[in-house]
């Protein structure tokens, strides 16, 4: 399924149609190789929750006032709601679930952390 990302493709996994929007699910895959050029732009979500498990591989990202972060499997965090981050790396075979609250939301390109 078509995603936020080109680099990556998603698998819904039904909860916006379940919760009528409430929130969303989804399984993310990374396409390698890696290119910061596609998958480095700063941004942030307009959201009231984002959970981020990593179910594969591992996956870098840098978070504004927090620096860089290595995730890998078993990995889970709270993406913090407005917070300007950006990816700055993953493996060729990670793959992440995500979980959001709502699940149609708002991406903001910002020009840094």
């Amino acid at each position: 399924m078509a995603g936020l990302r080109p680099y990556a493709d998603y698998r819904d996994l039904g909860i916006a149609k379940a919760t009528d929007g409430l929130a969303q699910a989804h399984v993310i895959r990374f396409r390698p190789p890696f290119r910061p050029e596609e998958a480095s732009t700063p941004h942030y979500h307009v959201v009231d929750f984002q959970m981020i498990y990593v179910l594969k591989g591992w996956y870098k990202t840098a978070f504004e006032g927090e620096g860089a972060h290595t995730f890998e499997a078993g990995s889970c965090w709270i993406q913090p709601p407005g917070i300007k981050h950006s990816v700055l790396g993953y493996s060729d075979d990670c793959e992440l679930l995500e979980i959001v609250l709502p699940a149609d939301f708002k991406t903001v390109t910002v020009e840094s952390l």
